[in-house]
Formats: structure tokens, C-alpha cells, sequence
């Protein structure tokens, strides 16, 4: 039960998913808690995937097919973004647009902070935000089209997969990050300190105990896609944020945490789409 009520934690957390009433009184809340609610940020990561591979499938129902319309594919990769954006509040988008602006802006650590709490955003900060949005869309949409082409018969379950695989996976790096990097910022203030504060070592088990799951069910809705790959462009990407808060701040703030789950995000559908054409078989 301490596990359940962990997972709604985090859910409260990291997303706008409404826990309230007698639900939210029987999870509670403690400080303390926090630490062990973040190791279920690749359980809410699977949820966001499966509730987002649903408007997909929906999307692709209702739409006219692929094959008739380019433009579908784009449709549907971004109301299945969109669902995402809803059901987090932007939360970790928000964090890459600050994380943008405060690196962006100045390059002494103490002023790159204060940038980084400020509520306006900048050019920086817009500018990188758009230009994630619509990668994230145009690399789902281009994922589409080659499974399409292909002509699989199980294309909207890779499609499905995919979408999965992108939350879960963005999100193990994140976690990392909070390991081996210092906090920094307004740690009175902060919103990130106390989550990251003292992370149990016991608590990896919880974090591998989704992953674990998340294969398994990758695996049985498409065994032949090139999943480890994937994983391995989610963690560099998120390595490369870990990279620039070590070099230019000195550790991680809450911003930080969100711009290496979205990068890491991006990786990952880039290095799939790279792996699509020899699984699906297109024809030059």
C-alpha cells in the first residue's frame, strides 16, 4: 500500500491527473515522501505513453488512412503530443524553456539562476520550446509514415509502443541526474530540492520494476523494433543536460531535471526513426 500511495504521490506531482477527495487523504503527504514518490517517475511516464498511444489510435480511426494523406500523420502526432501537454501542465516543457533562458542569458551561475526563476519567458527560452514541440511532432510523424509504408500489419501497436517508450524511457534520465549531481538554486524556495533530497538506494528497484514492465509490454506489442537503441539515445540525451548544468552550474535544478527529460525524449524518436527503414522493409 506504501507503494500505491508512493505512485499517487508522484502523480500529483509530475502531472494535472486530479487526486483529491478521500483518494488524496488516504495517499497523503510528507516531505519525506518525495525521495520515494520520484522513483515512480517511469511508472507516470508509462501512464502519460499509454493515454497518449490511445488518442493515437483514436486519432488514426477517425482520420482518413495514411496512405491517402500525409498530412494525417502530422494530425495525429499532434493531438497524441497535445494529450501529453494536458495531462502534465507543460510541466517539464516549462522547465526547458527556463533551462534555455538562464543558460542563454548570462553565464555566471547565480545569474543564470535568477533568469531561471523568473515566470516571464524569453526568446531563448520560446525559441527552444517551439522548436521541441515541433520536433517531437514531426519525428512521431515521420515514425508514422515509414511504419505505413511498410506495411505492417501491426503498425498501430509499434506506433503505440513507440509513444510508451518515449515517456518511460526520457525519464530514467532525470533520475540520474538527481544521483549524481548536486542541488543547486534557492533551496529554500525550490520545488525540486525536497524530491531529490536523500533518494534511497532501495528505491532503484521501484525505478527497475517499471522498466521491467515497460519491456515486457514493448516487447509483446513489437518483440522487433530496436528498443535498446532507443534507450541509449533517451540516456544521451539526457546526458548531455546533466553535461551543461555540471559545466555551467555547477548541479541540477528542477528546470534541469525537465529539459533532460525532454531532450532525452527527442533523442529517443530520432534514434528510432533511424532504426525504421530496415525493420519496415521500404522500398526504394
Amino acid at each position: 500500500m506504501q507503494t500505491v500511495r508512493h505512485f499517487l504521490l508522484a502523480l500529483q506531482y509530475f502531472t494535472r491527473i486530479p487526486i483529491t477527495g478521500r483518494l488524496a487523504e488516504w495517499a497523503g503527504y510528507h516531505p519525506a515522501q518525495l525521495p520515494k514518490a520520484l522513483a515512480h517517475l517511469p511508472g507516470v511516464g508509462l501512464l502519460l505513453g499509454l493515454c497518449s498511444a490511445a488518442v493515437l489510435c483514436l486519432a488514426l480511426w477517425l482520420l482518413p488512412p495514411l496512405s491517402q494523406a500525409s498530412a494525417v500523420a502530422m494530425v495525429a502526432a499532434l493531438l497524441a503530443t497535445a494529450c501529453t501537454l494536458l495531462l502534465t501542465g507543460a510541466f517539464h516543457e516549462d522547465g526547458l524553456a527556463d533551462l534555455a533562458d538562464g543558460l542563454g542569458g548570462a553565464y555566471q551561475p547565480a545569474r543564470a539562476l535568477e533568469i531561471m526563476k523568473d515566470s516571464r519567458i524569453g526568446a531563448f527560452g520560446a525559441i527552444t520550446m517551439v522548436m521541441a514541440l515541433l520536433g517531437k511532432v514531426a519525428l512521431i510523424a515521420a515514425c508514422l509514415q515509414v511504419l505505413e509504408a511498410g506495411e505492417t500489419t501491426h503498425s498501430l501497436a509499434r506506433a503505440s509502443a513507440l509513444l510508451i517508450a518515449g515517456q518511460v524511457f526520457s525519464r530514467l534520465a532525470p533520475l540520474l541526474i538527481t544521483a549524481y549531481l548536486p542541488h543547486v538554486g534557492d533551496t529554500a524556495q525550490s520545488k525540486s530540492k525536497p524530491i531529490a533530497a536523500q533518494f534511497p538506494a532501495r528505491a532503484w528497484w521501484v525505478v527497475g520494476s517499471w522498466l521491467l514492465l515497460t519491456l515486457l509490454l514493448l516487447y509483446w506489442l513489437a518483440p522487433s523494433m530496436a528498443w535498446g537503441w532507443g534507450l541509449l539515445a533517451a540516456l544521451a540525451g539526457g546526458a548531455v543536460i546533466a553535461w551543461r548544468l555540471h559545466v555551467r552550474l555547477h548541479g541540477f535544478t528542477g528546470d534541469g531535471l525537465g529539459a533532460a527529460q525532454q531532450i532525452g525524449e527527442l533523442f529517443f524518436y530520432l534514434a528510432m526513426l533511424g532504426s525504421l527503414p530496415g525493420l519496415a522493409g521500404v522500398a526504394t
